[in-house]
């Protein structure tokens, strides 16, 4: 079988959504981890979007994306019956709902990254190497404080305690994971900012409006919105988280195919509107 340069795109781009798709069980498995500790086990249900926003928020995006693939490029005109156009609206719908719940997560935890109390007492971890603490190395990752890495992880000696959780973290430490907290919501506010103008775009596309200002105005809003990804995915990069960074990556480069769909698609309704 020969591959000509359309077929080597399309491979590149699936093998994209799949990565992203397990990116779903790899941050599962980090809140999962994390989540023993905050929750002592078990996760009230109310309180699972804290735990696992990031897997919830993953998994609503995949499915978006795969609702965004099938509209601006796999779909023909001639599929676009009322039973498949409700279809597609209604599940991207219910994805939009577990979008805002994992972005409403991201704010509780940025909420809960200043949730936090001075250990008065406490001046050298050594001191509870061994009593169940743990030191937050990162957002949500935590290692247990034993008598072999105690004197590892910090010399200082002002250490502040998560409210509700026996783990703990230095200044210098906390600064960290509340930036962390900061560019993870702003990451996710501006998704949903994106998305927005980009149903816009697809409603405008289907009704051959996506012309002009309106056109110009789109592709200046998110020329912004993804600059302000970017720089994210950057700041992951330079401070080492590399499931983020990575993912934050996979994903600018499966919307820039959702992006290129639409390009091509409204120039093909262009060629057909000028012969």
């Amino acid at each position: 079988m020969t591959l000509n340069r359309g077929n080597v795109f399309q491979l590149f781009k699936y093998a994209v959504y799949t990565l992203l798709t397990v990116n779903i069980f790899i941050f599962w498995r980090e809140e999962f981890l994390a989540a023993q500790l905050q929750f002592s086990g078990n996760v009230p249900l109310l309180d699972m979007i804290e735990a696992y926003a990031a897997t919830i928020d993953t998994a609503a995006w995949v499915v978006l994306l795969l609702m965004f693939e099938l509209e601006t490029y796999v779909l023909e005109d001639r599929h676009f019956t009322p039973p498949v156009r409700y279809s597609l609206h209604g599940i991207r719908f219910v994805c939009y709902v577990f979008i805002l719940y994992a972005c409403y997560g991201y704010i509780v935890n940025l909420a809960w990254a200043y949730d936090v109390a001075v250990l008065p007492t406490l001046s050298d971890l050594c001191t509870i190497a061994g009593q169940h603490w743990s030191y937050a190395v990162d957002l949500d990752e935590y290692t247990a404080l034993t008598t072999a890495n105690c004197s590892t992880f910090s010399s200082d000696t002002v250490f502040y305690q998560f409210a509700g959780m026996p783990a703990l973290v230095d200044h210098t430490g906390l600064v960290e994971i509340q930036r962390l907290a900061w560019v993870d919501s702003i990451n996710a506010i501006v998704w949903i900012l994106i998305v927005v103008i980009l149903e816009i775009d697809v409603r405008l596309q289907e009704r051959e409006m996506l012309v002009g200002m309106a056109y110009k105005v789109s592709s200046g809003l998110k020329f912004l919105f993804y600059s302000v990804l970017f720089l994210a995915a950057v700041y992951w990069g330079i401070k080492g988280d590399f499931v983020d960074f990575w993912d934050a990556f996979l994903w600018l480069l499966a919307f820039f195919f959702i992006e290129m769909n639409v390009i091509e698609w409204r120039a093909e309704d262009l060629e057909k509107a000028e012969g």
